[in-house]
């Protein structure tokens, strides 16, 4: 069965490297990717990376894994692409765009007549995720951002599909596995599973790392995932993870009162309680201080390492084991 997504086609048994136009009204910008058509019948799956930018290490393993995936190893078809926001991606280093100060992963599943990141949103749901068996979405804590690795899915009203999130998320086989407990958002693994897809987030390394050691994370996380999902058999590249996945829940997001300078009092990692002082943001001009308390128990996920922020600015997440 041929893989066609707008002018690339891979024939079965072939890998196709290319890029395609993307029209976001105010400009168009050349979309990567490379499809790897297997040599054997088996599911689609759908890698993207490059979401956000300043978020490198899933840009550098899926360009890696395309180089090393080969047709004959392969079991249906995977589809990757390294930089799926390209403005982001190279025209900034936060998560926002600079055409239009939009996070994209927010607008999920997009807008094809709507403002430029909403169009790059539904270029991507419309050539590359509606219809797929599996979808898997990579991300970073930015540049500004301490986190700690994670796989994040969501509970939605279709047992069938909550059985395969997690077990896709399990396979991943990284210690935190979160939920949420609904797929009502513009988070790009919602959306899909809202279109019956099968999805999952894999949030690794943190601050702009690009690191070989927390690239292979990822690689090896990916090669898992992939033998899991049926693409790959058992090889070298197929390591059993070294410790168990646990479940947790997402508990609350901390965001910023206003506009101003950020001073933590917990950080990633920590333990905190809800109604606890979590931080400050003070006020460059006049030195006004806005405290900022925790707004649940838990554990802080990741959190805002950069100095500057505005109204909105996620400051922490927090997270508990479920029991």
């Amino acid at each position: 069965m041929t893989l066609t997504i707008g002018s690339l086609r891979a024939e079965r048994g072939q890998k196709t490297r290319g890029s395609l136009p993307a029209d976001l009204g105010t400009t168009t910008v050349e979309v990567p990717l490379i499809l790897v058509n297997g040599s054997r019948p088996g599911p689609r799956v759908v890698i993207t990376s490059g979401v956000h930018g300043g978020e490198f290490i899933g840009v550098d393993a899926t360009t890696r894994l395309a180089g090393a995936l080969e047709p004959d190893e392969v079991a249906g078809q995977v589809v990757i692409c390294p930089v799926a926001n390209p403005p982001a991606v190279y025209g900034g280093r936060l998560n926002i765009s600079p055409l239009d100060g939009v996070n994209i992963n927010r607008v999920f599943p997009g807008d094809k007549d709507g403002g430029p990141t909403d169009r790059m949103a539904a270029w991507l749901f419309e050539h590359l995720i509606d219809g797929a068996d599996a979808y898997v979405d990579l991300h970073s804590g930015g540049i500004d951002q301490h986190l700690l690795d994670f796989v994040g899915y969501r509970l939605t009203s279709d047992a069938e599909l909550d059985a395969k999130n997690k077990a896709m998320a399990h396979a991943v086989g990284y210690e935190r596995v979160i939920y949420g407990t609904s797929a009502a958002d513009g988070n790009s693994h919602a959306a899909a599973n809202r279109q019956g897809v099968p999805a999952i987030l894999v949030e690794t390394g943190q601050l702009g790392d690009r690191a070989p050691a927390t690239v292979r994370r990822l690689l090896d996380a990916l090669y898992r995932l992939l033998h899991h999902l049926g693409v790959i058999e058992a090889s070298q590249h197929v390591k059993p993870p070294t410790v168990p996945p646990r479940e947790w829940i997402w508990t609350g997001e901390v965001e910023s009162p206003v506009a101003g300078l950020w001073y933590p009092d917990a950080v990633t990692g920590d333990e905190v309680t809800e109604g606890q002082g979590i931080g400050r943001v003070i006020d460059p001009v006049d030195g006004a201080e806005h405290k900022v308390a925790a707004v649940s128990t838990g554990t802080i996920i990741y959190s805002m390492n950069g100095l500057s922020v505005r109204p909105g600015t996620h400051l922490a997440a927090i997270a508990a084991p479920h029991h």
